[in-house]
């Protein structure tokens, strides 16, 4: 799957929030459905403890390129899927 292309269809077409305490909240309310981290997220917990019903996909890239391939001129350390869009990126928590 064509990670960096199906981010990108996600942000036009789905809902998605950014950063790590968007993430913390989104799973609080139980409506996050996938939680895509970059190599050099800050926050070490994801997949552990608060995280472990949401599947977690780790981002092979830095938080740069995971802004880059979401379409945004900024770093990113964590996108939170609260709805796909016509993107495939649920897949990603499977893998």
């Amino acid at each position: 799957m064509d990670v960096e292309r199906n981010l990108k269809v996600l942000v036009e077409t789905g809902k998605v929030y950014y950063g790590v305490e968007q993430a913390k909240k989104a799973v609080k309310r139980k409506e996050a459905k996938l939680i895509i981290a970059a190599s050099n997220c800050p926050e070490k917990g994801f997949g552990e403890k608060t995280y472990k019903k949401v599947p977690v996909y780790h981002f092979k890239g830095t938080n740069l390129e995971l802004g880059a391939a979401s379409g945004k001129p900024f770093a990113i350390s964590v996108v939170t899927v609260v709805d796909p869009g016509e993107s495939k990126v649920l897949a990603l928590g499977k893998e």
